[in-house]
Parts: C-alpha cells; sequence; structure tokens
C-alpha cells in the first residue's frame, strides 16, 4: 500500500505539472486529432483522373470512338488535343500531362480489315505510382475495346461468337473492397501519431527533474527506480489512451474506416503499445544530458521509424532484410497489424494474440531498461 500511494503522489505530482500547462494540453490532446485529419487528408494513394492528351492522326469516327472510351472512364481525364508530337512533349514537360493517346493513321481502316489498329499509350514515370497503374489500366481497356472490335468485326461478316470459349474472371476484393488508401493508412497513421506524441513527451520529463534540481530530492526519499518510472509513465499513458479513443471515433465518423475486430485486442494492444511508447520516452530522457537533446533524438526515434518501418507506408516484406530486422526493434509494427487486423480484416485474438504479446514482453522489457539506467544516471 506504501508504494501505491508513493506512485500516486508522483502521478499527482505529474499530472499538475501538465495541467498547469496549457501548451502540453494542447499538444498531447488536440495536436493528433489534427494530425490524423492533415495526414489523412493529404496522404493518399488513391489515383483518379490522370491528365492526358490526345494525338488523333486519324481523324475518323473509329478513332475518336477509341479515344472517347479512354476519356470516358473516369481514370484518365483529357486536357486537351494536340496535332503532333512535339505538343505531347511540350504537355509532358510542362507537366500538364501524366499521359498521352496516340492514334496511328489508318487505324480505321486496319480495323475494319480485321487487322490490328496501331495505338500508343504514353505514360510519365516520374511518378511511378501513377505510372504502373496507367500502365495497367491502358492494357486492361484495351483488352476490352479489342474484344469489343473483335465482336463487330464478325457481326459484320455474318460470323457468331457465341460458341467460342470465353474465360470470365470474378475478382473481388476482401476487406477494403472499394481500394480505398484511407481504410489502408488511418490505422496505420494512428499509431504513429500516438508514437510520436508519447516519445516526444516523455522524452523530457526526467530530463527537466535532473535540471531543476528536483530529481535529486526524489532520490533521497523511500521513493524506488521503479515507482518513479510508473508515477511518470500513469498521466502520459491516461492521456494518450484518451488520443486513442479520440482517434479511433475520428477514424470511423471523419474517415468513415469500418471497425469490425475485438474491440478488447485494439484496446488492450493500444495501451501496451502506449506503455512501449512511454518506455522508448524515458530511456531517452535518461540517457539525454539536456532537453533540446532529448527532443531531437526523440523526433528521430519516433518519426523516421514510425513511417518507415511500421509498414505504414508499404509491407515491411519489401525492405531488405536488414531493416526488417531492425523493425523488430519498434513497436509501431506490431501495433499497425493489430490496428489494421481490428479495423480491416476483422481478426480478433487467436490472428492478433502474439502481436499483443510481443507488445507485452517489449513494455516489461522498455520500463525495466528505464528504471536501470535512470538509476546510474541519478
Amino acid at each position: 500500500m506504501a508504494s501505491l500511494a508513493r506512485i500516486t503522489a508522483i502521478a499527482r505530482k505529474e499530472f499538475l505539472h501538465i495541467a498547469r500547462d496549457w501548451r502540453i494540453m494542447v499538444s498531447v490532446l488536440v495536436v493528433p486529432l489534427v494530425m490524423l485529419i492533415l495526414f489523412g487528408y493529404a496522404i493518399s494513394f488513391d489515383v483518379r483522373n490522370i491528365p492526358i492528351v490526345v494525338l488523333d492522326q486519324d481523324h475518323t469516327a473509329a478513332s475518336r470512338a477509341y479515344t472517347g472510351a479512354a476519356e470516358n472512364t473516369g481514370f484518365f481525364r483529357s486536357v486537351g488535343a494536340v496535332s503532333d508530337m512535339a505538343g505531347v512533349n511540350a504537355a509532358f514537360d510542362q507537366g500538364l500531362a501524366r499521359a498521352a493517346i496516340i492514334v496511328a493513321p489508318g487505324y480505321a481502316n486496319e480495323i475494319a480489315a480485321g487487322r490490328q489498329g496501331r495505338v500508343a499509350v504514353l505514360v510519365d514515370g516520374s511518378e511511378p505510382n501513377s505510372a504502373q497503374l496507367g500502365q495497367a489500366y491502358a492494357i486492361a481497356l484495351n483488352n476490352v475495346l479489342s474484344r469489343q472490335v473483335l465482336v463487330t468485326w464478325a457481326s459484320n461478316r455474318g460470323a457468331s461468337l457465341a460458341g467460342v470459349g470465353q474465360l470470365e474472371p470474378r475478382l473481388r476484393a476482401w476487406y477494403n473492397p472499394e481500394g480505398r488508401s484511407a481504410d489502408f493508412l488511418i490505422p496505420g497513421l494512428m499509431v504513429v501519431i500516438i508514437m510520436i506524441v508519447t516519445v516526444q513527451q516523455t522524452s523530457v520529463t526526467l530530463v527537466r527533474e535532473r535540471e531543476s534540481g528536483t530529481l535529486e530530492q526524489l532520490m533521497q526519499s523511500p521513493l524506488t527506480q521503479s515507482e518513479l518510472i510508473l508515477g511518470k509513465v500513469a498521466p502520459w499513458a491516461i492521456l494518450a489512451f484518451a488520443d486513442t479513443i479520440g482517434i479511433v471515433i475520428a477514424a470511423i465518423l471523419v474517415f468513415q474506416i469500418p471497425l469490425r475486430g475485438d474491440l478488447t485486442v485494439l484496446g488492450v494492444g493500444m495501451f501496451l503499445f502506449i506503455v512501449c511508447c512511454l518506455s522508448i520516452g524515458l530511456i531517452i530522457s535518461a540517457v539525454s544530458p539536456s532537453i533540446e537533446s532529448a527532443n531531437m533524438i526523440a523526433l528521430l526515434v519516433s518519426f523516421l521509424p514510425g513511417f518507415m518501418l511500421s509498414g505504414l507506408a508499404f509491407p515491411l516484406a519489401s525492405i531488405p532484410p536488414v531493416l526488417q530486422f531492425v523493425s523488430l526493434l519498434f513497436p509501431g509494427r506490431y501495433m499497425v497489424e493489430i490496428a489494421r487486423g481490428a479495423f480491416l480484416r476483422g481478426t480478433s485474438w487467436d490472428a492478433l494474440g502474439i502481436q499483443v504479446l510481443w507488445l507485452a514482453i517489449y513494455a516489461a522489457i522498455g520500463l525495466g531498461l528505464a528504471s536501470v539506467l535512470n538509476r546510474r544516471k541519478a
């Protein structure tokens, strides 16, 4: 009971310090929601309305039908027609278009004769994501139009393709049928934002105590290192968990992200993840000589690994094996898997229990290491 009373006293002291500074309250409770909304709308892998220019060298009804079919898909958006290749190059150079459709002379005659009409689709490769999707969409569109031309050609000659075998693929996207990048990014952004805020705020807490001289006074009291660490962690854990609730509500209401999985898995995983991040902040605070250096280290440790090594933007399987191993040292990679599983895939403890276990182990080791380092520093 005496130990609990000392932890409560330290936690109360930390709460009072936080509550006295409105800037801290804003940075902890308001900034994460603002970051979620800004990043949620600013970061997007959705590709729509790729601007294209059209070079129709055939000037026939057939060539206009082809270019019109491409423009009416919603994937391409025509920004005008040009008369020669110089116009295409100028549109690319000036950034007016990212793709160009070129219909060669004699296109209609070739189609009417049952031969292949010559069409070129040029894609600006300076933006790889749009270029790859543009190429894939152009190929798919050409395949559809080619079949339509074949059917028309056969019908004009009295032939029927009814008896010809066909392949009819039926594709279905699970978990994110609309292919919205927000559904993929928001659960990961939630994790990264919480990591940045918690590590950044707690990285200066022990340094501030040392610089003000109060840490030495605390060490002269019956207070143990473990009690000090737990007392320092408790207020920030409560505030960060409140942040998490607000972010989850914003993700559901503002971004319309479905929450299909077990809420208890998300809650337990997020609590453990917060403790992991707080332990990282306390470790930084224990080894940093000044508040400025603590802030700098915290930014580097939380922001860069959070975005690059958590699986937020791209699968970890696509990065080099060395970096895959390094990612194991950061709790974000485990929590991103839990968040996406709970939000999108509807998974529960049977699939995410191992990730929760790793976070629990990480939290225990982190708090223990922070206690040891702070004892040596004191």
